[in-house]
């Protein structure tokens, strides 16, 4: 079904045409994101298959790597052809997540990272686009008012918010100058809002929230809860550090929403849903033994 949704997205009359990315279902007046549901249901099949194929299996190309690179490899596909880098790399870092805590052969894992870091050299290169994006990370002073307009105004603003920040709701940079303020942009506001201290409380938080997953997926009853929480964990992992990272110019923009953070209905409601998950791996989990003194 979400195979399905991300064909649908590329269907004229169905699609909905936003920047230069097909990316969205839009009918009348309800529009939807069917990347953001791959991103939960891709990791709830993986987890289901490597959980029946068993640890043996896992080492057996034909239930363990050849299943994961159809499924994988089909979403992947489909996304690419939307085009969208930044959901495919989360997509993609999802998936791996999950098959590592499966117990993939390290053989497999450096045999697909080697392919990937292939394919995504190939996609930048045959896109000038993305390989304007790549030049900008490398040198976001060459092109100030142009490709690099994005960055540098996200500079500026965490710049400009210093230790206190400006006080919340009184950005300058959100008025006119910073593009895609309530979506990809949402944590440089935040950080001229609210300032250093602020920001690197937002920071912590995403850091306790990040370690309660792997405390889940460490104390899930069974293999399937244990990879599914797994998955989830790297999924959220990954794209919060995405969307920090391309504000502070550690990696190039992607585009990407910062969880729990930025507008958005499909990323809100496919989040919390994977929240609700995760919950309920956790209250299934075995009561940990007392220490006594």
């Amino acid at each position: 079904a979400s195979l399905l949704l991300l064909l649908l997205a590329l269907i004229p009359g169905v699609s909905g045409d936003w920047s230069a990315s097909r990316s969205w279902i839009h009918v009348g007046g309800f529009s939807l994101q069917p990347v953001e549901l791959v991103k939960l249901t891709l990791v709830i099949f993986l987890a289901a298959w490597f959980e029946a194929a068993g640890d043996r299996g896992i080492a057996v190309p034909a239930a363990g790597l050849l299943p994961f690179l159809a499924a994988t490899g089909a979403a992947a596909l489909l996304i690419v052809l939307q085009p969208d880098l930044g959901s495919l790399m989360v997509v993609a870092a999802a998936a791996l997540t999950v098959y590592f805590a499966a117990g993939a052969p390290w053989l497999h894992l450096a045999g697909l990272g080697g392919a990937g870091g292939a394919a995504l050299w190939l996609l930048v290169k045959t896109a000038p686009y993305r390989t304007a994006r790549l030049m900008t990370f490398l040198h976001p002073e060459l092109d100030p008012q142009g490709i690099g307009y994005h960055i540098n105004q996200a500079f500026l603003a965490i710049g400009s918010g210093g230790w206190i920040g400006l006080g919340l709701g009184h950005s300058r940079q959100k008025y006119l100058y910073l593009p895609e303020v309530v979506g990809d942009s949402i944590f440089a506001v935040a950080a001229e809002e609210l300032g250093f201290v602020v920001t690197l409380a937002i920071l912590a938080l995403f850091a306790v929230f990040f370690w309660r997953m792997i405390r889940i997926a460490a104390d899930a009853p069974d293999d399937f809860g244990r990879l599914t929480a797994a998955g989830i964990a790297g999924w959220i992992f990954f794209q919060t550090m995405f969307n920090i990272g391309s504000m502070v110019g550690i990696m190039p923009i992607t585009g990407l929403p910062l969880p729990f953070v930025s507008y958005g209905g499909t990323a809100l409601m496919v989040l919390l849903g994977a929240v609700g998950v995760l919950a309920n791996i956790s209250s299934h989990a075995a009561p940990r033994p007392v220490r006594r003194r």
